[in-house]
């Protein structure tokens, strides 16, 4: 059977109909934002097996990834799966879920909702290394149906393999979708061509290192930037302590590191303007070090800062409780820059040698910060 999506401005009646499909044990074909793909319900192991059998082709041997992931509700719902995974599969699923990426991980199964699968299910999920492919889609029928399931859905797509693979592309099309199982789906929803017309990228993930397996929608150049971490440092106006914080964390990254550029440094003020300078003895300060402060321009944290950021320290306690007052989810990213809970005290107006003295301070911390990261917040590409 097939469901035209587009026939119709108010499909809730075909989400319905699909999920009573996917709770009998049918096997569901569904347009993803990159391909179309086969769906069962994770709690079938019945349904599951007969979307193994669909999808049997011939197939290099030994095959090197099982073509089946986990399509998880939203990126709220897979922490509850990725649970204790390292920092490097936060940083993707926070920046590229809803969206077209497959994360290959392996996770603790004691402490991991897939507990509370059937352990043949997870077997099937199971890759050769203990690794299991995650996703989070972003189309409009396979979000609305995810809403009535109690548990999420294994779809089966070549995407998973790796590209030199040779397995074939599924389609992105409902019509070539039925031409290649010859008609034979119990039900096939058809939303026209998908949005990319391409197939998913995929990444497999061990602690901090990242391999890609696949390239597709999101390239390569886009992924460095993806798994990149993210610091930043916060005060009031964003003109005196959070921008000497900036450059004197990027320079002692440079120095560690080898490479300024392995983590994203940004400042900002809980309470300033946008596009003010830095302070004049912010500035002369810093260049006394060689750090250049005289193109800053003043930011107010705001979502886009607080998204991307993995960790972020503030000048004090209370800029803390005004992050955590706005971002209550932030408990575990939002901390003082002084470790012992104090405050770095705000220097404005005051001689350029208190400024130079705040900046040592600013710098003596932000080490101590860098020594206690450890290996797992800094990616390295295999």
């Amino acid at each position: 059977m097939l469901l035209d999506l587009r026939s119709t401005d108010d499909i809730r009646d075909m989400v319905h109909r699909t999920v009573q499909a996917l709770a009998e044990g049918q096997v569901v074909g569904f347009p993803t934002e990159t391909v179309y793909v086969l769906a069962a319900h994770a709690l079938n192991v019945e349904a599951i097996e007969r979307l193994e059998q669909l999808v049997a082709s011939p197939q290099p041997e030994p095959s090197p990834a099982r073509p089946l992931t986990l399509s998880l509700r939203s990126r709220e719902a897979a922490d509850d799966f990725l649970f204790g995974t390292s920092p490097l599969v936060r940083r993707l699923t926070h920046r590229c879920w809803p969206g077209p990426l497959i994360v290959q991980v392996a996770c603790d199964l004691q402490h991991s909702a897939l507990s509370r699968l059937p352990p043949a299910c997870v077997d099937r999920l199971t890759g050769a290394g203990g690794e299991i492919g995650f996703r989070v889609v972003d189309q409009r029928v396979l979000s609305q149906v995810h809403r009535y399931l109690a548990a999420p859905l294994v779809i089966a797509t070549s995407e998973s393999w790796p590209a030199d693979h040779g397995g074939e592309e599924f389609p992105t099309n409902a019509a070539s979708m039925d031409q290649r199982f010859h008609g034979n789906l119990p039900l096939l929803l058809d939303d026209g061509p998908t949005r990319y017309g391409g197939g998913c990228t995929v990444v497999h993930v061990t602690g901090h290192r990242w391999q890609m397996i696949r390239q597709g929608v999101i390239e390569r150049a886009a992924m460095n930037q993806f798994v990149k971490p993210s610091i930043a440092v916060v005060c009031t106006g964003n003109t005196c302590r959070s921008p000497m914080a900036e450059v004197l964390l990027r320079e002692l990254i440079r120095k560690r590191l080898g490479d300024g550029d392995r983590v994203d440094v940004v400042s900002a003020g809980v309470a300033a303007g946008n596009g003010s300078m830095a302070s004049p003895q912010a500035v002369d300060v810093m260049e006394a070090r060689g750090l250049d402060l005289s193109g800053h321009s003043s930011r107010m944290l705001d979502d886009s800062v607080v998204a991307s950021a993995d960790l972020i320290l503030t000048m004090t306690r209370g800029h803390r409780a005004a992050i955590l007052a706005a971002w209550p989810d932030l408990h575990d990213r939002v901390f003082t820059l002084r470790r012992d809970g104090g405050d770095i005290t705000d220097p404005v107006g005051m001689p350029e040698d208190v400024y130079r003295q705040c900046a040592e301070q600013i710098e003596h911390e932000l080490s101590a910060w860098l020594d206690s990261l450890g290996d797992d917040f800094f990616p390295v590409e295999n």
